[in-house]
């Protein structure tokens, strides 16, 4: 396995069977997968496609019907190297008569981090996770997407090498998706290597490199993220300082046309409504007591 390589699949497969040993259904087929060390690897798919039971053969919680799983250079079923990942799943399995400061010793302990280590881990993630208010409540208590902030302090105890992040923004508002990709980028500064799955695909396509779509159990595409959503038979022209006439619309119908194209729409471009939401709010807050006002009739 070269150095650089922080997960490799070589023909993986997963097939479920029923009590007698029938095949009942092919979850993951023939995979062959490479992350790289520091990437954000996305992992799409709908429901059923295999991404669960991909991450579960990672981390050594199912066993391959066949191929092989290597992480770090280990193969997956060993259980040791679980030491350097950290793992967010959808559904956070979190004791909810602890509080954070508690939830996060506990998973300390399991990792054996010294007792000093832990407080000053546990008071720095409960801070970047944005729950100092919340520390001494009990996780019962807490919203889902108040829980979706614990469980990803949790996942970063042992300060992982590999973080694995099954729908990081499931529950999350605006304001908490933004934060939590925000987040995800700052652990590639870090050094750190992510692999994520989310059905938010502006999500996956705001932070991840390089994206895998499974269907079926399926490999159906591979690639970096840009060279993917481009649309190779369009050609996008931006420019500034030029207002939109009709002399100018014949003048560059024509010379598209002279190069064997054809001029399909004009206008300006659009933002995202995420990123626009984010504007009103750090606006609002900037200006107290401003109000949208309906243009007069």
């Amino acid at each position: 396995m070269a150095q650089n390589l922080v997960v490799e699949t070589r023909n993986l497969t997963k097939v479920y069977r029923d009590f007698w040993g029938r095949k009942k259904k092919t979850a993951l087929n023939a995979l062959d997968l490479q992350i790289n060390k520091g990437e954000i690897f996305g992992l799409l798919g709908p429901n059923g496609s295999g991404k669960t039971t991909t991450i579960k053969l990672l981390l050594g919680l199912l066993f391959p019907s066949g191929g092989d799983a290597f992480v770090f250079g280990e193969p997956a079923a060993k259980v040791e190297k679980n030491e350097r990942v950290g793992y967010l799943p959808e559904e956070s399995y979190l004791y909810r008569f602890l509080n954070a400061e508690e939830t996060l010793d506990f998973y300390g302990r399991l990792f054996d981090i010294p007792a000093a280590v832990r407080r000053k881990r546990a008071a720095e993630l409960i801070d970047i996770v944005g729950l100092s208010g919340d520390k001494k409540r009990i996780l019962r208590e807490y919203s889902k997407g108040m829980r979706q902030r614990i469980g990803l302090a949790q996942a970063l105890i042992n300060e992982p090498e590999l973080v694995i992040l099954d729908e990081p923004t499931s529950g999350l508002d605006p304001l908490g998706t933004r934060w939590m990709k925000d987040l995800i980028l700052d652990l590639k500064k870090r050094g750190k290597t992510v692999l994520m799955c989310s059905h938010r695909l502006d999500d996956v396509q705001d932070v991840c490199d390089r994206i895998a779509i499974l269907y079926g159990g399926d490999l159906q595409e591979l690639g970096d993220v840009s060279k993917l959503v481009q649309d190779q038979k369009r050609l996008e022209i931006r420019a500034t300082g030029v207002q939109l006439t009709d002399a100018l619309k014949r003048d560059l119908a024509a010379a598209i046309e002279k190069h064997g194209g054809k001029l399909e729409t004009f206008g300006h471009p659009t933002t995202t409504l995420e990123d626009l939401f984010l504007r009103i709010v750090e606006e609002s807050k900037a200006r107290p007591g401003r109000r949208y006002l309906p243009p007069s009739l």
